[in-house]
């Protein structure tokens, strides 16, 4: 009879193993994928090792309660098997999984009968397994610091393609210090970002972070690993409105929110005639004062017969160099979104008597 004291939590441990490692290569843990790998890998060779064991102390067991037990557990193995190799084959390492799984499964089988029929041989042929495994195993590392000669490989070669941000930035910062639990982490931690805008993150962090989409893991978006000064950008054209929540996998305690609108219609301000002219009850820009929200579009449009501008700050002091529309001719027209709150006064350099202002909620 088999040791069922070795042979019971050898089972459990590989199926258990086993499961973990084929969830893993899913991408279904995607957020701790490589702690994932090495513990479910850990605990499924360590299964084997005490399945192994048991089978070898005593033999094969023919006992009802062997079999059944047995069968639950390749029932438990194979399923989860085929899910990985049949229906959600996502990963390049499941055929490399499933290599090491026969390498040592196989050797186990012969050991095992061995054990059982011809107990004066085991030695032997187990010493030649043990070298043959030893030889395989450095055979694979020496070939992986030492491979053939690459015109012998056809090569591909990736082809980068440089995105470059087709609509308006909304920049968002992973702060300094944002690893330590408790600290803010993205500022600002809901960004509101009318669709259309590319969102950019910058990590001002010393350490790694990511910016990765929380409910799919890493479907919707995901940085990769950014270093100290690295950014990544998104483009939220084809996004559609409503709340992205959003996490740091190194450090998963850092949450935030990016909320996604409708695109808002642009608010016209006209420059109308007569505007370059100081004189009493003129009107210089129409409206002179007009409020709207984050992430709207104003849109100014010279109808007088003169040439003007748009730009921010006081006609008493420098621009503030927050837009500029630069001169604009008969019928020009300059647009610029607003991305943060605040009031934003404005003026025409040719013309400092015109003002204006932009108050953004």
């Amino acid at each position: 009879m088999s040791n069922w004291d070795l042979m019971m939590p050898g089972m459990g441990l590989t199926a258990v193993g086993l499961a973990g490692v084929v969830l893993s290569y899913a991408g279904i843990a995607h957020t701790f994928i490589d702690g994932l790998h090495a513990l479910s890998g850990l605990v499924m060779f360590v299964g084997l090792i005490f399945l192994a064991t048991g089978i070898l102390d005593g033999g094969i067991s023919t006992s009802n309660k062997a079999k059944a037990t047995t069968l639950v557990v390749l029932g438990i193995s194979l399923s989860f098997g085929m899910y990985a190799l049949a229906i959600n084959n996502t990963s390049d390492f499941t055929v490399t999984l499933a290599g090491l799984l026969m390498a040592i499964a196989f050797p186990a089988i012969i050991i095992a009968y061995l054990a059982m029929k011809h107990p004066t041989i085991v030695k032997p042929v187990g010493s030649i397994i043990a070298m043959a495994a030893a030889t395989g195993i450095i055979m694979w590392f020496a070939f992986g610091f030492v491979s053939p000669d690459t015109y012998m490989i056809p090569q591909q070669v990736e082809e980068h393609i440089e995105v470059t941000p087709t609509g308006p930035i909304f920049a968002i910062q992973i702060l300094k210090d944002s690893s330590e639990e408790g600290n803010p982490d993205y500022e600002p931690d809901v960004a509101v970002v009318a669709q259309g805008y590319t969102v950019e993150w910058t990590n001002v962090d010393s350490v790694t972070h990511t910016v990765t989409s929380a409910v799919d893991f890493g479907e919707t978006f995901d940085s990769g690993l950014m270093d100290a000064g690295d950014v990544f950008t998104l483009d939220t054209s084809n996004l559609a409105a409503g709340e992205y929540g959003y996490l740091c996998i190194v450090n998963p305690w850092m949450v935030a929110t990016l909320v996604i609108e409708e695109p808002k219609e642009p608010v016209k301000v006209s420059i109308p005639e007569g505007a370059g002219i100081l004189e009493d009850g003129q009107i210089y820009f129409d409206p002179q004062v007009i409020d709207v929200t984050v992430g709207t579009t104003v849109v100014w449009e010279n109808l007088d017969s003169t040439v003007h501008t748009a730009t921010s700050g006081d006609p008493t002091g420098e621009t503030d160099g927050v837009f500029d529309s630069e001169m604009m001719a008969v019928g020009d027209m300059y647009e610029f979104t607003f991305t943060e709150v605040g009031s934003q006064d404005y003026y025409c350099t040719f013309h400092p008597w015109m003002l204006g202002t932009v108050n953004v909620e």
